[in-house]
């Protein structure tokens, strides 16, 4: 599920990885719930504009993660030991919920306390279904491009 977290400049779009109550930590890069690790496979590198803030060309590493409930979904690895790869333990308090974005090194999300932190319920406003426009970051948060290949695909 993702879900919109509204905050002074906008809604945010993220993945819901933690329920009240679970126990969330990232461990050089893999993301761990009650204390089990998420299996992740590797896929093929992600070629093309680079989601990770640099405006060109790149390959990033792509892995495939599959939460306890079956739910898969592909997430992006700009830099090996990024600022979250490695974090503490986040307990999910009552009544909120744990985000993630999918580009981990790229996202400000429940991983960052000060800005984004745990979502309450009151703040999730639905589901993502469908991806109706993409841009790529560019240099200084300015666009670099339209991604059109993202436009109009499906989100699971």
């Amino acid at each position: 599920m993702s879900a919109s977290r509204r905050l002074p400049g906008g809604d945010y779009v993220k993945r819901l990885i933690g329920l009240p109550g679970d126990r969330i930590q990232m461990k050089s890069g893999l993301l761990y719930i009650n204390e089990t690790p998420v299996a992740r496979e590797r896929l093929d590198d992600f070629m093309g504009p680079d989601p990770c803030g640099t405006g060109s060309a790149a390959r990033i590493k792509r892995w495939r993660e599959t939460l306890p409930n079956g739910v898969s979904y592909q997430t992006l690895d700009c830099l090996d030991n990024g600022s979250y790869d490695n974090t503490p333990v986040y307990t999910v308090p009552a009544g909120h919920y744990f985000m993630l974005g999918d580009n981990r090194d790229n996202s400000t999300d429940s991983r960052v306390l000060s800005v984004i932190g745990y979502i309450p319920w009151e703040n999730l406003i639905g589901r993502a279904g469908l991806i109706y426009f993409s841009i790529a970051g560019g240099t200084k948060g300015e666009p670099a491009g339209i991604r059109w290949g993202r436009i109009g695909t499906v989100v699971r």
